[in-house]
């Protein structure tokens, strides 16, 4: 049984910054990534960031140069650091964490957090 435990959100005025941390727990034999979604009143689910266990990232163009990801690897943490955020930002975010719960499986597992919403007051 694996967890992500996400923390963070809030209600900022537009310019302003937060930051999304998020906590995966479990027994597994490799994470291999962890990111973020998130999904606005409305409309579909879209991936913001993730990062490997290399630490390389991927970005949304929407949020390029505006948020970071990064990681602690020795307590499994995932952050978000976003910045100059718009009110197009507002929207529940999604801590995924990829992760194989046995060296013989031959793909990632998938699990999401309960979400924590982010409001963006123009």
């Amino acid at each position: 049984q694996v967890q992500l435990t996400e923390s963070g959100g809030g209600l900022v005025q537009a310019g302003e910054s937060l930051r999304l941390s998020c906590a995966f727990s479990g027994r597994i034999f490799s994470l291999n990534a962890m990111g973020w979604f998130r999904q606005a009143p409305g409309k579909q689910r879209e991936l913001v960031a993730t990062i490997f266990s290399d630490d390389s990232a991927n970005y949304a163009d929407s949020v390029k140069g505006r948020f970071t990801i990064s990681r602690d690897s020795a307590k499994n943490t995932v952050y978000l650091q976003m910045s100059n955020l718009k009110p197009e930002d507002t929207a529940v975010y999604y801590c995924h964490a990829d992760f194989l719960v046995d060296p013989r499986e031959v793909r990632d597992r998938r699990s999401f957090g309960q979400g924590t919403q982010v409001t963006v007051s123009s």
